[in-house]
């Protein structure tokens, strides 16, 4: 069933990739990321496999190539539609747990299963679950170090602080509940799955006891540690960003070789690219914590002030009836998505 639900995640996956190679279309291609994972769990179900590997290995293989399959429409107007859909699922969560709980504990007691007995089972899984992620964590970032020179030599070791907060952040939620729910309610006889009421019950407990109980005290651990921001992925987006805007540079210089004509856009590019660069070096320079700005303090206070101004003039537009309701969202588009290119500005 394992081996079978990740073969199908991988098959929809690369069909799901053919598809958005073919297609251009924001509002076609959102739809299809939405309805991908419900087809690699409905066709693993339907030939008996897991169904839930089957969606986690589709959205591991689709997320590693999308970023090369979609353009800055589908982007653009995709990344609003997962976010709000995630969050909505994660509500739905709870709100699932909170409905079903009292079938579950009602069902349980019709079974004569003591109190004590279910709260026994319960801190006993939840206990291990915790358990088990440390017995898992530390051996499987240490021992590579150990064992694997190349690996090694490419990856720090990480102190013992970090991988503890790793360990501890084991926090379950929607896929712990989905692979509880997926069990059939009956068997092929007609007769009820066995154990079905209890596995839901401790895989309830197991969320709410890791949430709670590591989620409220996660703070206070990294404090205790005397664990510190690295500001390790600041430093990458610098580098990134840098390196993205020489190449940039670069190019452009090619491209004035080959056309000479194209002199004066050229220019233009050449010294937004140019403050670019001077902006993600000095901040390179400066203190690794601060975020990371595209453009100058002075830059992004001026052009904040100049959008805030072009807002109001096409809403003075608008109410007076001189440019429709459909020209105002064009053009507010235009503005938002500026406003939204200056970056840290607040």
């Amino acid at each position: 069933m394992s081996l079978g639900g990740i073969a199908i995640g991988l098959l929809v996956g690369w069909l799901a990739e053919q598809f958005h190679k073919h297609v251009d279309d924001a509002p076609i291609e959102v739809t299809v990321s939405l309805l991908t994972p419900f087809v690699a769990y409905l066709l693993a179900e339907k030939l008996d496999l897991s169904g839930v590997l089957a969606v986690v290995i589709a959205g591991l293989y689709l997320g590693w190539r999308m970023p090369e399959l979609l353009n800055f429409k589908t982007r653009l107007q995709g990344g609003p539609v997962w976010e709000m859909v995630e969050f909505l699922l994660n509500g739905f969560v709870f709100i699932l747990i909170g409905l079903q709980l009292p079938e579950v504990i009602e069902a349980l007691s019709a079974q004569a299963i003591p109190t004590y007995r279910l709260i026994l089972y319960a801190l006993t899984t939840s206990l291990a679950v915790i358990l088990v992620r440390f017995l898992w964590v530390f051996p499987a970032i240490y021992l590579p170090h150990w064992f694997l020179q190349s690996h090694s030599k490419h990856n720090p070791l990480p102190r013992w602080r970090h991988v503890m907060i790793i360990a501890w952040t084991g926090m379950r939620g929607v896929l712990s509940l989905a692979a509880a729910l997926a069990l059939p309610i009956t068997r092929q006889d007609g007769t009820p799955f066995p154990g079905r009421d209890l596995i839901l019950f401790l895989t309830f407990t197991v969320i709410i006891v890791t949430l709670v109980m590591q989620g409220l005290s996660l703070p206070p651990l990294i404090r205790w540690l005397g664990v510190k921001e690295d500001s390790s992925s600041a430093v990458e987006e610098r580098k990134a960003r840098l390196k993205a805007n020489q190449e940039a540079f670069a190019s452009l210089n090619e491209i004035d070789e080959k056309d000479p004509a194209k002199a004066d856009a050229l220019q233009r590019l050449r010294m937004e690219y140019e403050d670019h660069i001077r902006q993600v070096e000095g901040a390179a320079s400066a203190n690794a914590g601060t975020p990371l700005r595209r453009f100058s303090t002075e830059y992004e206070h001026l052009s904040l002030a100049s959008l805030l101004q072009e807002r109001q003039t096409i809403l003075h537009l608008r109410n007076e009836n001189v440019i429709s309701d459909e020209v105002l969202r064009r053009i507010q588009l235009d503005i938002d998505l500026a406003e939204a290119r200056l970056g840290h500005h607040q």
